[in-house]
């Protein structure tokens, strides 16, 4: 998912490849959840774009956006959930975010920030692409929005383009480590963090606090700082905040302007090492300290436990697995890892069952709209509901047994009310018989 590095690397290429130009056409494939789930077709984003000159890119967190030469405002859109926006000469303006998977590419240009692994990802028009734009002047360049997994929005935004900023859904994001830095001092960081009893973690990543850090950023930061992850924001102390401050910066502007780059990030940085998670003697720093995984806010999360030691209260209890992973609860309690399936909780009495963990929620990045970490659009995972219709089905089985035993008896009731066998009358006689000889002593006694 693209973090602020990431949107930091598009915005350049925009300025590159954009600015200064107009946009003489748009194609656009219609798709009624990328566009329709925020209210607009892919007609009205082509009306909308077709005619207007790109001044500028800028940035804010996940959010980039185009300035119009009309206006010296900023069009704009989220990242991470990756929103963009473009500012026109007149409203409404077209507001996108690429969701999980979503990429600006371009055909004369390589704006991937890894090597792709098929000969495919370098053909053109691309796959999975939604609109492209053309732009008038030479060199004439397209410019491609992508999303394989079709959890982009593509959405249109009445208003006047000084104005973008104050409307949703950038106006609910906090500030941007790196152009807020007047905003986001080491008082306000601590103010925020004593507020709030969540997973550190957690805190980073929810961008109504802070816009732009994702979760190799999160990661990141947190190892620097030496702060376990699932520890708890409030309990943090004054020293540990005041690193945590250091290395937010730290690292979100290195990130930025590496443009996201790993071959140009430090040699120490845990990003360069953090790939190698189910693989033998690969989760290892080049120190040999240990990498090991755990779920916080949703989120996968790589922790160097000799360095990110637990000092305060944590969302739940962390067991290293043989793996390389850890398993514990998240902040909501729920069970993870490879003990997910055999933990009980302690509040289980004796020879019960143990609750089953809830899915993983996943904040919603824009009104509403979630990101599950399965990927599905609502984020919500449907075990509950498989849950809820296996019960169904054992109560209308349990129904229908007691109906069947009210009215004929039922299984159970058979077998009480079946008389016993009568012995034959025979029988009774010849046992009748031999007592009496008994009696008599005219019976032979064997033996």
């Amino acid at each position: 998912m693209p973090e602020i590095g990431e949107v930091a690397r598009i915005v350049s290429f925009l300025k590159k490849h954009l600015a200064g130009k107009t946009i003489s056409s748009v194609k656009v494939q219609d798709d009624n959840i990328i566009y329709g789930k925020v209210g607009t077709t892919a007609a009205e984003f082509q009306k909308a774009i077709t005619g207007k000159k790109v001044v500028d890119a800028r940035q804010q967190g996940k959010y980039f956006w185009y300035v119009n030469a009309a206006f010296t405002k900023s069009n704009f859109t989220r990242l991470t959930r990756v929103y963009f926006r473009m500012v026109m000469s007149s409203p409404p303006h077209p507001v996108l975010h690429f969701g999980m998977s979503g990429w600006m590419k371009f055909s004369n240009d390589d704006s991937s920030y890894y090597k792709p692994t098929k000969d495919e990802e370098s053909t053109w028009p691309p796959k999975y692409w939604k609109f492209i734009l053309q732009t008038k002047e030479e060199p004439k360049d397209q410019v491609a929005f992508v999303d394989p997994r079709r959890l982009g929005r593509i959405r249109l935004l009445d208003c006047a383009a000084d104005a973008i900023r104050q409307n949703t859904p950038l106006k609910e994001n906090g500030p941007d480590p790196v152009i807020d830095k007047d905003i986001l001092t080491e008082e306000w960081l601590v103010q925020k963090m004593r507020s709030k009893k969540v997973p550190v973690k957690a805190l980073l990543l929810d961008q109504a606090n802070i816009s732009g850090v994702g979760n190799w950023v999160g990661d990141e930061v947190l190892y620097h700082a030496k702060i376990h992850p699932e520890q708890y924001s409030n309990t943090l102390t004054d020293a540990q905040l005041s690193q945590l401050h250091i290395s937010l910066i730290h690292i979100c502007t290195i990130a930025v302007e590496t443009l996201a780059d790993s071959t140009k990030f430090p040699e120490e940085w845990l990003m360069r090492y953090r790939w190698g998670k189910g693989k033998k003697d690969q989760n290892k720093l080049p120190n040999g300290e240990k990498i090991v995984f755990i779920k916080v806010g949703g989120r996968t999360s790589a922790v160097v436990p000799s360095v990110q030691k637990k000092t305060g209260p944590v969302a739940g209890d962390v067991k290293v697995e043989d793996n390389g992973e850890e398993s514990g609860a998240d902040e909501g309690g729920n069970v993870t890892g490879e003990e997910h399936n055999e933990a009980k909780p302690k509040s289980a009495k004796k020879g019960g069952a143990s609750k089953k963990p809830k899915a993983t929620d996943v904040k919603a990045e824009e009104n509403g709209e979630a990101i599950g970490a399965g990927g599905y659009d609502n984020g919500i995972s449907d075990e509950p509901e498989k849950e809820n219709l296996k019960s169904a089905k054992k109560g209308r089985s349990a129904k229908k047994r007691k109906a069947a035993d009210n009215e004929g008896g039922g299984d159970d009731v058979e077998k009480k009310s079946t008389p016993k066998k009568v012995k034959g009358p025979k029988k009774a006689e010849e046992k009748e018989s031999t007592a009496s000889r008994r009696r008599s002593g005219r019976t032979s006694v064997k033996g």
